[in-house]
Parts: C-alpha cells; sequence; structure tokens
C-alpha cells in the first residue's frame, strides 16, 4: 500500500471511530502545540499539523489509532499490519 492510500484509510477509520481527524497549520499557534487527540464542544478530534510528512502523519494518527477497542470493525489486513506496528503490540 502507498503512503497517501493507508493515511487515508487511518482518517476513515477514526470517523468509523466517531473521531473527525483534521489537518491545522499549528506553526501559528502562540503556544507550542503538537499533533493529537482533543475533544472541542463534546465532539472527538484528532489535529495534525499540516507540514509533518505523510510518514510521521501515518506514524502519528496509528500510534494512537493502535490503543483504541478497534476489533469490532472490519480493518483490511494490511491496515490492520500498520497498527499493529506502530502500537505498544511490537
Amino acid at each position: 500500500m502507498n503512503p497517501e492510500k493507508i493515511y487515508n484509510d487511518l482518517i476513515e477509520l477514526a470517523e468509523k471511530l466517531d473521531i473527525s481527524v483534521s489537518e491545522e497549520n499549528l506553526r501559528k499557534t502562540i503556544v507550542k502545540a503538537k499533533s493529537g487527540f482533543c475533544i472541542v464542544k463534546d465532539q472527538k478530534r484528532f489535529i495534525i499539523d499540516k507540514h509533518l510528512t505523510v510518514h510521521k502523519k501515518i506514524n502519528v494518527l496509528a500510534s494512537y489509532l493502535s490503543e483504541l477497542p478497534h476489533e469490532d470493525l472490519y480493518i483490511i489486513p494490511a491496515l490492520r499490519e500498520v497498527l499493529y506496528k506502530y502500537g505498544d503490540n511490537r
């Protein structure tokens, strides 16, 4: 799988878990901000620095999603391998 496809599949998985994913310019923030999960007005969000490479975006998002319960969802085997690779199951 190419990295763009993996990244898009991770975003789709997050949406199945009721988490919206957005890319933001975190360089313009007053405080030093990093990509990660947050809750804004009772909505679960994962904000990713749009300046990261696609590989770093995959790392950040897959690391987080691998910790969430997703066993009951259908996930293509290649994406499950990515979650396993970036999770604590290594």
